[in-house]
């Protein structure tokens, strides 16, 4: 996945791929349930998943041509720019509807039960697609598959470095607020929660991205 936006100019083609992203807290336990739901939903294998962490939704974009994780040198610091941490992925325009109900099952009583103490601008509930709050469809579409489980969130039009509000999903245009891939370490990773030790076939798959040609960009470690 690059660090640019959606590809796709509307969602009226249903075999058209879109790329959009999905963040509420950490990004390791989203990327894993949106890997399983473009199996379930689209039947990709291993080297067709398009799930990726990364990061997107800040004011301020790239610094020094990257955006990076915390870290001791302080470069190109996500949460200073301002961005959460989010998985972006590319799906067919007639699927959007699917993965975002599968999104909104991470949440229980609108909260991510996993979220804890990821509390902070960094954790913030996003969603992107291309015209954002603009695209009446797929936001219409994001509305509805919350209300298919439960109607727990509220949605609101973001404007980049938002606040973290416990049940708000900011809805953001990823034109203007595109995707950054996050660095390998961050890909394919265990979560934190009771539960979330994923399998060795699962956490090897950025190694076979990364031997396969994939950039994930130059940041430092830590």
């Amino acid at each position: 996945m690059s660090s640019s936006s959606s590809s796709s100019s509307s969602s009226g083609d249903s075999d058209e791929l879109i790329d959009v992203y999905f963040g509420c807290g950490c990004f390791w336990h989203v990327q894993h349930e949106m890997v399983e739901a473009e199996r379930k939903l689209l039947g990709r294998d291993d080297k067709m998943l398009t799930s990726r962490a990364g990061y997107a939704g800040g004011n301020l974009g790239m610094k020094d041509g990257k955006v990076c994780y915390h870290n001791l040198a302080m470069v190109s610091d996500y949460g200073k720019l301002g961005h959460a941490e989010i998985v972006s992925i590319r799906i067919p325009s007639s699927k959007f509807k699917d993965f975002a109900i599968e999104y909104c099952k991470l949440f229980k009583d609108g909260m991510r039960p996993d979220q804890g103490g990821d509390r902070g601008l960094e954790y913030r509930n996003v969603v992107g697609f291309k015209g954002g709050a603009k695209n009446k469809d797929l936001a219409a579409q994001l509305v509805d598959a919350s209300k298919e489980v439960g109607d727990q969130l509220d949605f609101a039009v973001g404007k980049g470095s938002d606040k973290d509000i416990a049940t708000v999903v900011w809805i953001m245009d990823n034109t203007k607020y595109p995707a950054f891939v996050g660095e390998q370490y961050h890909q394919f990773h265990d979560g934190f929660n009771f539960g979330e030790n994923y399998p060795n076939s699962y956490n090897s798959l950025a190694e076979q991205y990364h031997k396969a040609g994939e950039d994930f960009g130059k940041c430092p470690r830590v």
